[in-house]
């Protein structure tokens, strides 16, 4: 265990969505993240039953951790009262929270924590090789991880948000989000407008529309993406699609990626699978420190134009057979 750099620096405050049946990768991210982070945390659990709270409690208590962190898990019946109360004049938001699992990201957090307080959000699917310390949450504005080229889906609700002219954010990943919730609260009632513009309880039940709400905000707030030199975000280039149809273990592809500068990868896709297979074959080059902060991207607007060449493009690519020989055998 590495000693802590300081016993009185405040706690950064953690929210993460997890089941269970998450734990076989996700036991990386949390064991990595107590670990490795410079700083004192006070980590969030949300999940869904009670026996999943449980299952939670006692995995998060089977990790040996620097011990200035602490934990809490909390289902979904826990947050209920709150729901009710803070939620109580906002009925889209309320749907949404019982939508797709993933949506939760954007509603609990807001239930457990004070306004004006600091919420980073994270995704299951992550990995943090090195001595780390998060971004400073700003006072105004969205912290967001930087993608290629973007994860906004389903093409039906991206159009709807852009015919009734809500700004996007191109590049979005949700794996790490920087959020202050504003004082007054405000910021509530224009996500509930949001959501019902998106469709209200008619929305597919989605996980990526997640990611879409999450580019709504951004256009709104103001912020901008993480470096994506420090935090970094799994690709599936060409070359690695090749690679892996020509046979190479998953764990070797994902070995080449740059773990000696990073803070955090998030392992999107079937490269979550691969991360226990790499961190036990000893493949990774971790364990060093990466302390100072990263430069703020600042965001970049997904027009309409844009996003149908991409949606062109994309349907060309599939009717070629792209997908098909290169996406067989995913594991």
């Amino acid at each position: 265990m590495v000693t802590p750099t300081s016993t009185n620096a405040p706690s950064r405050q953690l929210y993460m969505v997890l089941s269970p049946h998450s734990l076989s990768y996700a036991n990386l991210a949390l064991r990595t993240l107590l670990n490795n982070s410079d700083e004192p945390l006070n980590l969030h659990l949300i999940t869904d039953s009670a026996v999943d709270k449980q299952a939670l409690a006692d995995a998060v208590g089977a990790l040996a951790h620097d011990a200035r962190h602490t934990c809490s898990v909390f289902s979904e019946g826990d947050l209920a009262d709150a729901e009710a109360t803070r939620f109580a004049r906002l009925p889209h938001l309320r749907a949404f929270r019982h939508g797709h699992p993933c949506w939760r990201k954007i509603t609990d957090p807001v239930l457990i924590g004070t306004p004006g307080d600091e919420l980073v959000l994270l995704d299951p699917d992550l990995y943090f090789p090195n001595r780390f310390k998060f971004e400073q949450t700003p006072a105004n504005g969205l912290l967001l991880m930087w993608q290629r080229p973007n994860c906004l889906l389903p093409p039906d609700v991206v159009r709807t948000a852009m015919t009734a002219c809500i700004p996007l954010a191109r590049h979005v990943d949700i794996g790490v989000a920087h959020w202050r919730l504003s004082e007054d609260l405000g910021e509530l009632d224009w996500i509930n407008w949001l959501i019902g513009k998106l469709g209200g309880t008619s929305l597919p039940h989605a996980m990526h529309i997640e990611a879409i709400v999450w580019s709504a905000i951004a256009m709104r707030n103001g912020g901008g993406y993480l470096d994506p030199r420090f935090w970094v975000c799994w690709q599936r280039t060409q070359a690695k699609r090749l690679r892996r149809k020509l046979g190479a273990a998953g764990s070797s592809i994902l070995a080449s990626e740059p773990w000696a500068g990073m803070k955090c990868f998030h392992a999107g896709g079937e490269a979550k699978k691969w991360l226990p297979e790499m961190e036990s074959a000893g493949l990774t080059s971790s364990g060093g420190r990466q302390l100072e902060p990263g430069r703020t991207l600042p965001f970049v607007e997904l027009t309409s134009s844009r996003y149908e060449k991409e949606q062109t493009a994309k349907g060309l690519i599939a009717g070629l057979g792209y997908y098909r020989l290169f996406d067989a055998g995913r594991s």
